[in-house]
């Protein structure tokens, strides 16, 4: 079994930072293990189901693992639901800022502000709104397939978090996920029910102190979880030749 997964931080971060992509206890990699098989991973810090449709159409890496990949994971969508106090190209631009005492200390302030906008604006406007949110999976999945039609795709709904870089806020992650269940009621898209598996580790701070990523504990039940739903979509899967 080959995965493809597009993911964020959560595929790469463990309990004390971000880890290289073949760690073997990050869940994509336990997912993979306990499959038999080999996951590889396109991600990044903060992506949106935006980024992961730019790695699709943009990154000639992806496009050269696509007819090696039974199974493409689409574990993006978590970020999405994110306060979002500045517009997005606004706040990606802060790297470019020069000199870097300006950089440093626009950064510092946007770390001092977000929390105190995210909870003054009520969680709103996220970093990505729901419609487009699955605007973005329906085409990446549409894109997928046009190009190879075997291949299954399985999703997540949206993660949990009590991070105190966004006060705790977290309201925009319910209309995501009502609108991701009803898109992957219309197109088959399985998904991961995350906060089911996750919601208390993260609640009780059992992850990692910035109440965003996970601890082991959770990577191990989403990658087991994972596991067993990409073998409930692969079956009768017609198998690809070995090349």
């Amino acid at each position: 079994m080959r995965l493809l997964v597009l993911g964020d931080s959560l595929t790469f971060h463990g309990p004390r930072g971000p880890l290289p992509a073949d760690h073997p206890r990050l869940w994509p990699n336990v997912c993979a293990a306990a499959l038999g098989g080999r996951a590889e991973l396109a991600a990044g810090f903060g992506w949106t189901a935006r980024d992961a449709w730019w790695a699709l159409t943009g990154d000639p890496r992806v496009w050269s693992l696509l007819p090696r990949t039974d199974v493409l994971v689409l574990a993006v969508g978590h970020m999405d639901t994110l306060p979002s106090p500045l517009p997005t190209f606004w706040r990606q631009g802060l790297r470019y800022l020069r000199p870097d005492r300006v950089r440093r200390r626009a950064r510092a302030a946007y770390r001092v502000l977000q929390p105190v906008l995210a909870r003054l604006l009520g969680g709103y406007p996220v970093a990505l709104p729901p419609h487009l949110t699955v605007r973005y999976l329906d085409d990446s999945v549409r894109a997928v397939h046009a190009l190879e039609p075997g291949i299954r795709v399985v999703g997540m709904t949206p993660s949990v978090h009590s991070a105190p870089a966004y006060a705790g806020v977290h309201t925009g992650r319910a209309a995501a996920e009502r609108a991701l269940r009803g898109w992957a009621g219309r197109t088959g898209v399985p998904l991961l029910d995350v906060p089911a598996l996750v919601g208390e580790h993260v609640r009780s701070r059992r992850g990692n102190p910035d109440g965003m990523h996970w601890g082991w504990e959770a990577h191990e039940l989403v990658g087991n979880a994972m596991a067993e739903l990409v073998r409930a979509v692969a079956v009768g899967h017609p198998g690809r030749p070995e090349t």
